[in-house]
């Protein structure tokens, strides 16, 4: 018998996060494509916020569809679709000839996102042993901020460097005329490096058992070269709770009760905390502070830079501190950052260093709890039977939140200003503190079956 080399499950993890890479460079990307096609087709308020929030609606049918292809299908052929949409609508955004076949093509991006937003921390959490579970679905959330950065990166050098106009090939090119299309068009490049990648990955384990695929677990685990890695415990336990059949209505029995309630404000709360505001309508937020463009987009870098960096934290210490320290101090730290960034924007502190330490303090905050955690979380709560279909509910309510967020951020700035705007954030942020403080349980170094075992205890308890 032949075996195959193992693949190493940082290596599995880091071809997996390739998904969110691209959710980070399709959502930040907008913020220096936005001021040009703004620009270009004189859009209205209205126009603008739909523009921006037409990917999230596919995010959002795609994430709705995500949780029935998971269960049904496993956790790898979802990804390799979202993949094959990734390319598609970076291609024909870079292609397409009006701006209303643009914004088609932005939906089926926000499809493939929102397919992968779900599926990923799913199929990270299953191959992940329990006491490294956290940090490894935390590299989920890292590729999302390394996506945010080099968005930023390659929008600012575009904008600075005209070089490429200087090329014959390019000079008659709508890529010099309208280089917003080449800004969504290079998605393409991380978008095919995924769909080659997830060539060599695993299908998860738990899906596999959970339909009775023995023989295909057993070469799941030859292939990871670690059979305790990729099944978390021991085939009899996980067969112990596995289980075809889960459906929706599962998740409303009192023992998933409270579980359900923290997959659902967790991510509301999440994307009212402000940080979409910040990779949105960065610039034009600093623009209508009298910072230039070009200045606004160099402050984006530095902006994304930090939230990837500190990500690093959250991933170091996750499965050190547990998921409630970290989740209580950064939102704690959160409100108070976004108060204070809208008090220079009130006092017109904004060209001094105050302003910038003030957002990177929130950057900070949320980059370490708020952005990562709730995927960890929401990933790991829910009974084996319905997870696919569990998750999926928690990021449809992260996308239709995003969505309420894109749609509103304009209108806020234009009736409450900058600091308004950012105090209304806050707000949200002292929610989610008294939220995870009241209702959210401990973690750590748990396997996903103790978890649930022990959400029915507490319910029989109660009982």
């Amino acid at each position: 018998m032949i075996h195959q080399k193992p693949i190493p499950l940082l290596f599995i993890t880091l071809i997996a996060s390739l998904g969110g890479l691209l959710f980070g460079f399709d959502m930040a990307v907008i913020s220096g494509v936005l001021p040009l096609v703004k620009q270009q087709f004189s859009l209205t308020a209205g126009e603008e916020g739909w523009f921006v929030s037409s990917a999230l609606l596919g995010c959002i049918i795609g994430v709705v569809c995500s949780g029935e292809m998971s269960d049904r299908w496993g956790r790898k052929k979802p990804l390799f679709l979202a993949a094959s949409l990734f390319i598609v609508s970076a291609l024909g955004c870079a292609l397409a000839p009006d701006l209303a076949s643009v914004i088609v093509f932005r939906i089926l991006g926000g499809v493939g996102i929102g397919i992968a937003s779900s599926v990923v921390p799913l199929y990270i959490s299953e191959i992940a042993p329990a006491d490294r579970r956290g940090r490894l679905v935390t590299y989920y959330q890292f590729a999302v901020t390394l996506g945010i950065l080099l968005a930023y990166l390659s929008n600012a050098a575009l904008l600075g460097d005209r070089v490429i106009a200087q090329l014959p090939i390019w000079s008659e090119s709508k890529f010099v005329s309208e280089l917003w299309r080449l800004m969504l068009g290079i998605g393409v490049l991380p978008a095919i490096l995924f769909f080659v990648g997830l060539l060599f990955v695993p299908e998860s384990p738990r899906w596999l058992l959970q339909h009775k695929k023995i023989k295909d677990l057993k070469s799941a685990a030859e292939k990871s070269g670690r059979d305790p890695s990729l099944t978390n415990t021991s085939v009899d336990a996980m067969s112990a709770e596995a289980g075809i059949g889960g459906h929706y209505k599962d998740l409303f029995a009192p023992p998933m009760r409270k579980a359900l309630l923290i997959g659902i404000l967790l991510p509301v709360f999440s994307q009212f905390s402000g940080i979409n505001a910040i990779i949105y309508y960065g610039p034009t937020i600093l623009g209508n502070a009298g910072i230039s463009l070009s200045n606004s987009l160099l402050s984006q870098i530095i902006f994304g830079a930090a939230n990837m960096f500190f990500t690093l934290f959250a991933i170091w210490k996750v499965d050190q501190w547990g998921r409630r320290p970290l989740y209580l101090w950064g939102t704690a730290g959160a409100a108070v950052s976004l108060l204070a960034t809208g008090f220079c924007f009130y006092i017109g502190a904004v060209s001094s260093v105050w302003l910038l330490l003030c957002v990177l303090l929130f950057l900070a905050c949320f980059a370490c709890s708020i952005g990562p955690l709730k995927f960890v979380v929401a990933s790991e709560i829910f009974p084996s039977a319905i997870r696919g279909r569990a998750l999926a509910l928690s990021v449809t309510i992260m996308w239709v939140a995003d969505t309420a967020v894109g749609q509103i951020t304009p209108i806020l700035l234009h009736k409450l200003g900058n600091a308004g705007t950012f105090w209304v954030f806050a707000l949200f942020c002292v929610a989610a503190f008294v939220m995870v403080y009241r209702l959210l349980p401990e973690t750590k170094g748990k396997s996903l079956e103790e978890i649930e075992a022990d959400w029915k205890s507490t319910a029989g308890r109660r009982h």
